[in-house]
């Protein structure tokens, strides 16, 4: 009995969605069209509930193949060893991407530290990535200093404001964090916007001078590919190591219950702070190898949807999963990229999938009872 429910509630659920689908192809394509989109979704969407079960089978399977292999360094040597050779077999425009994929993981594991481990929503992160990015554009054609000695200077900069934006806002909780944090976002966004004399406003700051090894520019997309991949290899390391830390231990558990927390003796407001000082480490070296790649920095680049952009890359990829939040940043920069050719059409895709996903799977696509543990 409870089965047969199930599966009517299910039933019930897929028409429903097929129905919410066709309203909103209708604007584009006109009634009939509508009509047999929703025909045809009615018979395929409960479908996709067994494509899931099925994606959930593989990953325990990926993950009971992981505890047979030598602490799965046999199968992370394999996959890091296809990325290290990607420059030798795809075209600039496939390591263009993968090098903006690489940028906004750090970007999502920096956002991931925040509300994947402490749970505390941030909406306005793209706050701490344009502060690196000015800081390093900024220093380099103002002051002609180059990446490596700007880059602590712009990291610091881009932690000092998480410290000093979170010692107010950490008392916060839920709706009134967030809304803070996306205050906080706009007055930088607005800031780099008006303040012409010095960030140039609209125009933004061209003539970025690219990052040097020894006299070696790496102005080739195959250099920049191998200094983002190292870069990103180094956060997943260390993000590794403060989750199985005190520090990322604390964070979890003010995650879970920060009144049981703080009963146990967690200085939840020191954790906090440490919380979001860390995440913006991370958003401010994101900004400066944005700003070396690109060698023009404008406030277009920092809007708001770029906070809702890295927040989706950690929902889809499942809060405090660190290969999830991995896996959510390149499908939400590939993705885009492969619908290129219906581009009227990419972002509604996007949409519905994120429905999808959130529906029948919500805690992510590596998400769950593990994801934090």
């Amino acid at each position: 009995m409870t089965r047969g429910k199930t599966t009517g509630a299910r039933l019930m659920l897929s028409l429903g969605m097929a129905l919410w689908l066709s309203l909103l192809f209708l604007p584009f394509r006109g009634i009939k069209a509508a009509a047999v989109l929703f025909i045809v979704l009615a018979a395929t969407i409960p479908f996709s509930y067994l494509l899931v079960r099925g994606i959930r089978r593989l990953t325990l399977h990926f993950s009971g193949l992981q505890q047979h292999l030598p602490n799965g360094r046999i199968l992370s040597g394999i996959l890091l060893l296809a990325v290290v050779l990607m420059p030798f077999v795809a075209q600039d425009y496939i390591i263009d991407i993968a090098v903006i994929a690489g940028i906004y993981i750090i970007l999502a594991l920096g956002l991931n530290v925040v509300v994947g481990f402490t749970g505390l929503l941030n909406l306005g992160f793209v706050a701490f990535y344009a502060i690196g990015a000015y800081s390093y554009a900024l220093l380099n054609t103002k002051a002609g200093m180059g990446f490596w000695y700007a880059l602590p200077v712009s990291v610091t900069l881009a932690t000092a404001a998480g410290f000093l934006l979170a010692v107010p806002a950490v008392r916060l909780r839920g709706d009134y964090l967030a809304l803070v944090t996306l205050g906080f976002g706009e007055i930088v966004r607005l800031i780099l916007n008006n303040w012409d004399s010095f960030t140039r406003g609209p125009n933004g700051i061209s003539g970025i001078a690219p990052p040097y090894i020894f006299t070696m520019p790496l102005d080739r997309l195959s250099h920049y590919y191998y200094l983002v991949l190292g870069f990103v290899i180094i956060a997943v390391v260390v993000m590794r190591r403060v989750e199985d830390s005190k520090t990322g231990r604390a964070w979890v558990a003010i995650r879970e219950d920060e009144i049981a927390s703080a009963a146990m003796g967690i200085n939840t407001t020191l954790y906090k702070l440490y919380s979001c000082s860390f995440a913006a480490f991370w958003a401010g070296l994101a900004g400066s190898l944005f700003a070396a790649k690109m060698r023009f920095v404008s406030p277009e680049s920092f809007s708001f949807m770029e906070s809702v952009l890295i927040l989706c890359m950690v929902i889809i990829g499942g809060l405090g999963s660190i290969v999830g939040v991995i896996i959510g940043a390149v499908v939400l920069v590939f993705l885009p990229e492969v619908l290129r050719e219906v581009q009227m059409y990419r972002m509604l895709a996007l949409g519905c999938g994120l429905v999808f996903l959130m529906v029948f799977r919500p805690q992510g696509l590596f998400g769950g009872r593990n994801a934090a543990s």
